[in-house]
């Protein structure tokens, strides 16, 4: 046994959604230090190409950017073609891009599932689609191919706020996770999803920002703290490395304690 090499994914190829900000540039910086190739994508370009300059400074790895709307087929294709050109073979693929929305149960809008569902669910299983035959290239008895999907907590236990579409879509996200899982084994292709609890992002800025609501939100995590980047990108490189490689349909909190202990 190597345990030296157990958690190292140096020189793979991987694709982060969503990689401009919060938990995807969190996990596409773990990949670029870890000495990956990794692609990321968003909505904006702008952001997506700072970003991707901003980690291949630090390295080993690079970051190369591909703005694209993932909630539409355009964008879809038009990242399954970047990543044709740059990636004969794709080892990791983490779908994390995803929006949420909030609002009243009363003043909830039938537009705000369709938007939600959309990104969040068949963005996943679609881009994941397109993907499969760099996948397959990758893929090996002693090394899989790996899907990550991110998924919240939000999806396993009951959310304090309104996101009534968001919930529904990450509980989706986790069994979609299980039926790929099921699924893609046979071709050597594990699919294994995240659900993050408290960490730093735009989602989580209303209550991070505010110091009295941060306290709360603290407060309420066994651990008493929210998660920061290495707890993240820790758990992507684990599921992507040798160390992860017999894990497939699992869904993974980070947490902090708190979907294990409600």
């Amino acid at each position: 046994m190597n345990t030296g090499a157990l958690f190292d994914v140096t020189g793979k190829t991987v694709v982060v959604t969503g990689g401009s900000r919060g938990i995807g540039r969190m996990i596409a910086q773990g990949f670029v230090q870890a000495g990956a190739t990794v692609l990321i994508s968003s909505r904006k370009s702008d952001a997506c190409a700072d970003t991707a300059a901003e980690l291949s400074a630090v390295g080993p790895g690079t970051c190369v950017a591909h703005p694209a709307d993932l909630s539409t087929a355009e964008g879809i294709e038009s990242l399954a073609a970047q990543v044709a050109e740059v990636a004969p073979q794709l080892n990791v693929l983490v779908n994390n891009a995803g929006a949420t929305w909030g609002a009243p149960i009363d003043e909830f809008p039938d537009s705000a599932f369709d938007k939600i569902f959309d990104i969040n669910v068949k963005g996943v299983f679609s881009l994941t689609q397109k993907l499969l035959p760099r996948l397959r290239a990758a893929a090996t008895d002693g090394d899989p191919a790996r899907v990550i999907n991110i998924g919240s907590i939000d999806g396993i236990v009951l959310s304090i706020t309104d996101n009534f579409s968001y919930s529904a879509s990450k509980a989706a996200v986790h069994m979609l996770t299980r039926k790929m899982a099921a699924t893609l084994a046979p071709q050597r292709i594990t699919v294994n999803a995240i659900a993050p609890g408290p960490f730093p992002s735009k989602m989580m800025s209303y209550f991070l920002d505010n110091p009295e609501r941060k306290e709360a939100v603290e407060g309420a995590v066994p651990l008493g703290r929210v998660g920061t980047p290495e707890d993240v990108a820790g758990t992507a490189i684990f599921l992507s490395s040798r160390a992860g490689a017999y894990l497939t349909g699992t869904i993974i909190p980070v947490d902090g304690g708190l979907s294990g202990t409600r």
